[in-house]
């Protein structure tokens, strides 16, 4: 079982740098950013564990592709994962903890069964996943990614909830990169502002010309101009993946158009 290695010899990098023996198990991987880092990882010519709670992620499936259906929070949808990379593909290099739900109200309006069900899939979820993996990893010498956001850097109105478990996502991220790096176990987070995919669909006003305002105002507010891309996000994760990465650790990378930056 392996994974990069600066001693590799020549042809075993993908032009981006993703070892082509990667094995990755993607979480989330039916939305907007998972797709695009399991078509990234493929196209680098590694191989993908595709989890989702949505069946949907079934339409990922391929030679290079297994596919999970599970809940993220549950152990055993974790240690399922981590199995099926190892009946399938013969070892596990990282997992990309990307998995998340997105709640916007006033900490007022927060009941705690939603600050425990939110808590559960995006906080809960990375844990037991690194923690499924940390055998692997540790003979792969892997490296773990995990998706935060800008909502877990700074303070935004709405965000209460939302934006501490993404907070304790990055101090995760910091903690498990100190902790594992005895191993050779890299662990890092990306940061985006917004993506232009459904995340947030639920709270925001039907198709028309009020959303559409909304949403330039959003993408306005960010000093590029635009909201990012999955595929922007995805490169990242790809990056922080590869041995291009490979003195990198414990980094919380905003991708967020310098909106955190502003």
């Amino acid at each position: 079982m392996r994974h990069i290695n600066r001693d590799d010899p020549p042809g075993k990098c993908s032009m981006i740098g993703v070892h082509t023996d990667s094995v990755t198990i993607v979480t989330g991987a039916a939305g907007g950013v998972g797709s695009a880092v399991v078509r990234g990882l493929v196209s680098a010519g590694g191989k993908v564990v595709a989890e989702d709670l949505s069946p949907a992620v079934e339409a990922l499936a391929s030679d290079e592709v297994a596919v999970v259906v599970g809940d993220v929070s549950d152990p055993s949808t974790a240690e399922r994962s981590v199995e099926v990379a190892h009946d399938r593909f013969g070892r596990l290099t990282g997992p990309v903890n990307n998995a998340a739900r997105f709640k916007l109200a006033a900490l007022e309006e927060t009941s705690v069964e939603e600050w425990d069900q939110i808590m559960r899939i995006n906080a809960r979820g990375p844990f037991v996943h690194i923690k499924s993996s940390l055998a692997a990893l540790t003979l792969s010498r892997g490296a773990v990614v995990n998706t935060g956001s800008m909502s877990g850097l700074i303070g935004l109105q709405g965000q209460t909830l939302y934006g501490s478990t993404k907070a304790a996502v990055h101090q995760m991220t910091r903690m498990a990169a100190i902790e594992l790096a005895s191993r050779g176990i890299r662990v890092n987070a990306v940061a985006p502002g917004h993506i232009s995919t459904g995340f947030m669909d639920d709270f925001l006003p039907p198709e028309g010309q009020e959303r559409d305002a909304l949403l330039a105002d959003i993408a306005a507010q960010h000093p590029l101009g635009r909201s990012t891309t999955p595929e922007e996000v995805a490169a990242s994760i790809l990056f922080l993946l590869s041995d291009r990465a490979a003195s990198i650790t414990g980094v919380v990378l905003p991708v967020d158009g310098g909106y955190t930056a502003a």
